[in-house]
């Protein structure tokens, strides 16, 4: 009888397959992802053009605290997409 049960699971018809998350879900995954994805770009750059001198440009706002939160914040939509539950 278990053989017979779960084959009429498999013939179900497209209709009633559902993704695990809903579509707005999939758009909070994608803010999140944009938003760490920015904040990786703020990060990069601040050297210096010659090797010997010392460039104070690696300790500006933007990279010491505005690229960290955005990177953070990111984490924060993705952990929220994941967590809310679907609308049906």
């Amino acid at each position: 009888m278990s053989v017979k049960n779960t084959k009429t699971q498999q013939q179900r018809p497209a209709d009633e397959r559902q993704f695990a998350f809903g579509r707005e879900n999939y758009k909070w995954v994608i803010i999140g992802l944009g938003l760490i994805v920015l904040g990786f770009f703020l990060m990069v750059g601040g050297n210096s053009s010659d090797p010997a001198v010392f460039s104070k440009g690696i300790f500006s706002f933007q990279r010491w605290t505005l690229a960290p939160v955005l990177i953070l914040a990111g984490y924060g939509v993705g952990i929220y997409a994941i967590m809310k539950k679907p609308k049906d």
